[in-house]
């Protein structure tokens, strides 16, 4: 995820719990995700749609801190 932001994630993991837990919960959902399109778990395609939607709005929301964490260190 934001791979572009590799160094701000490991500051902000280092400082945020808040930002930890959007982190670990966006990769939960990338592995749940990953598991049922390859077939490892099985749900319904609205609940695939759901878990994808929610990853996207973790992704938005880390993004918005990692984009503050910028301002806020002018970098």
């Amino acid at each position: 995820m934001l791979h572009e932001y590799r160094d701000i994630i490991t500051k902000l993991k280092q400082e945020d719990a808040h930002f930890v837990k959007i982190f670990e919960k966006h990769n939960d959902l990338d592995q749940k995700i990953l598991d049922v399109e390859e077939g490892r778990e099985h749900i319904d395609q609205f609940e695939l749609e759901t878990l994808k939607k929610e990853k996207l709005r973790l992704k938005d929301e880390a993004y918005a801190l990692i984009i503050a964490y910028k301002k806020a260190n002018s970098l």
